[in-house]
């Protein structure tokens, strides 16, 4: 399959189409949290709407010698990363950013969540919010590498980190077929960086609300935006390096790829409340003694099969 770069013109296009899936997200998330409730689905679904005039109408919470620089910073870089992101994502044969280095991009930008959920706890100048942003660099520390090395399983497959060059390589058999474990860690990881359902720790109740607690107004809009962005962008990247991109009978390639990218989600979005909360000392272990032994097992089958076809 061959991707094309599309011009600058595209960017706002892009931008606004991963926010659309990722308000779609926001409802469905409403509309499961309704359901747990014993309340209508249809109300549920416009939750999303009504957060966003609540917080719209809600004045900006400030604290005694905030870093407001850095705090806004760290404030709009989670909607931020979660556009870099996608960037690099082909969009059937189109891609806004065609990078030789596709795969190591889409991990940079998962560096970047770190600094900027780190930025929104530091900035306030209030103990819970730093306490939830040092919980999270914690709780990245665990998952980071095996993250790197499920990364690694479908460039090395693919023979390149060109993400078009990924997607062609899955033309016969979807990688997430031989490669379960890398594709069970990259769920796992994306889970991570927004900081969402059983790694949701650092925004959790047993911090006060965690690294996002003074957040508040516009404010407490961005951060939300851009936790179920990167939750969306993390989903596009897994259909695209796990789940042949697009790949499919019948219908185009971009409307593949939005299938499976919205199936994804669907099931990230479901697992928030089916799964308990993991606190950050309590994933290093199994993190680095469970998931990193056997990720790097993937890469080293991978590898052994790439060798054998050559």
């Amino acid at each position: 399959m061959t991707v094309t770069e599309v011009s600058a013109g595209w960017v706002p296009v892009a931008a606004a189409l991963l926010l659309v899936v990722a308000a779609a997200a926001a409802s469905l998330d409403g509309a499961l949290a309704a359901r747990s409730a014993g309340q209508p689905l249809g109300g549920g679904l416009l939750t999303p709407v009504a957060e966003t005039a609540r917080l719209f109408g809600q004045r900006r919470r400030t604290t005694v010698a905030a870093d407001l620089p850095l705090q806004r910073i760290g404030t709009a870089g989670l909607l931020t990363a979660a556009l870099l992101m996608v960037a690099v994502v082909p969009f059937g044969r189109w891609t806004v950013a065609d990078l030789t280095v596709g795969v190591v991009w889409f991990n940079a930008m998962d560096v970047l969540v770190w600094a900027a959920v780190w930025l929104a706890g530091w900035g306030p100048n209030s103990a819970h919010p730093l306490v939830g942003g040092y919980r999270f660099l914690a709780q990245a520390l665990s998952y980071e590498l095996p993250l790197m090395f499920a990364l690694t399983a479908p460039a090395v497959a693919a023979g390149s980190l060109r993400l078009g060059d990924v997607v062609a390589a899955q033309s016969g058999l979807w990688f997430v077929v031989w490669m379960p474990v890398a594709f069970a860690v990259f769920c796992v990881a994306v889970a991570g960086f927004s900081v969402w359902g059983p790694l949701g720790a650092p925004a959790g109740a047993t911090t006060a609300g965690g690294v996002f607690v003074e957040a508040a107004g516009v404010d407490r809009w961005l951060l939300s935006v851009g936790r179920y962005a990167l939750l969306t962008a993390g989903a596009a990247f897994g259909a695209t390096a796990f789940l042949g991109g697009g790949h499919g009978p019948l219908l185009p390639a971009w409307l593949w790829l939005l299938v499976k990218t919205a199936a994804l989600l669907a099931v990230l979005v479901a697992l928030r409340r089916r799964l308990p909360v993991v606190r950050p000392e309590q994933l290093a272990a199994p993190a680095w003694l469970v998931a990193l032994p056997l990720v790097l097992l993937q890469v080293l089958v991978v590898s052994v099969v790439v060798v054998v076809q050559a």
